[in-house]
């Protein structure tokens, strides 16, 4: 089978700083990974079908490689695209030995290894004086219960959605349609990071997808004291209406199958926060209380 064989780096046009950084940040890892295989530059060419000249180009970070390349090159070194554009330094050989196990694993085993792990190495405890971040569904009171929990603690009061609407200088959902979620989801990361770094002491409300993505909870769970509003999925729905937001039955009749759906696949991600507090029929003063207890300094 016949395959492209580039002799010259694509020119890049019109890169970005953040741009110009990832291309070198690529370049830098093939030659470090070509250097590690104790592979020349001429070995890794006649390997990969790639010319010397393009790879030189590529390591120096003054070409855009196409996926395509890529994969000839990772092809050609044994090793993944994905560890192409990974950066920081090298595994352990017993952290890239267990990575390949975790890699192999389904979803109901990594869940157990998950368990295990908890059990066995339990994270640190956070600070209950500092931040406490809220997640949950829509409708489980996260602003209101906030609101209410920063102004009996003494905090200041923090609602993600909003920070990230004032950093975008769009709407939240503006910036999903124009940009995208993955887009979205880097700069709620982005919009986290900075909120942590202007407020040792906080209550932080959170968008309700917060939990799927791991880089950005995991974050969150490091640096704050997080506490699950948990309410039935029919609560959840009545509230979001309450607000007078209908969205969610606009042309779709099956909308509680699937909040109950995202409630299921989601509520072992929430389970991670350090509390639960269920909002189903409690009032705000009584969740607020219940936080107050929670964030009591120990006798």
């Amino acid at each position: 089978m016949s395959r492209d064989v580039p002799t010259q780096a694509e020119p890049r046009r019109g890169a970005q700083p953040s741009e110009e950084a990832f291309l070198k940040g690529v370049g830098e890892r093939v030659r470090i990974v070509r250097a590690g295989r104790g592979m020349t530059r001429k070995i890794l060419a006649r390997a990969s079908g790639v010319s010397e000249r393009y790879l030189a180009d590529l390591e120096q970070g003054a070409g855009n490689a196409s996926l395509l390349v890529l994969k000839q090159i990772a092809d050609a070194m044994a090793v993944s695209v994905a560890d192409l554009v990974r950066f920081g330094p090298e595994p352990s050989v017993d952290t890239a030995r267990l990575l390949h196990r975790i890699e192999g694993l389904d979803a109901r085993a990594l869940d157990r290894l998950s368990r295990l792990v908890d059990q066995q190495f339990p994270a640190p405890a956070r600070a209950v004086d500092g931040r406490i971040a809220l997640v949950g569904l829509r409708g489980a009171g996260k602003t209101s219960i906030g609101e209410a929990a920063a102004a009996a603690l003494g905090r200041p009061f923090v609602e993600l959605d909003r920070e990230i609407e004032t950093t975008s200088g769009k709407a939240l959902a503006r910036v999903l349609a124009d940009d995208g979620q993955s887009a979205f989801r880097k700069l709620e990361l982005e919009t986290l990071a900075t909120v942590l770094r202007r407020n040792d002491r906080a209550i932080i409300a959170t968008g309700g997808g917060i939990v799927t993505e791991p880089s950005t909870y995991g974050l969150l769970r490091a640096s704050c004291f997080v506490v699950w509003l948990k309410a039935a999925p029919e609560v959840h729905m009545s509230r979001v209406i309450a607000q007078g937001d209908m969205r969610p039955m606009e042309d779709n009749p099956e909308a509680m199958s699937d909040l109950i759906a995202i409630l299921e696949s989601r509520g072992r991600l929430y389970a991670l926060a350090d509390a639960t507090i269920d909002t189903t029929t409690t009032t705000v003063a009584d969740v607020v209380a219940q936080l107050e207890r929670l964030t009591a300094p120990a006798s």
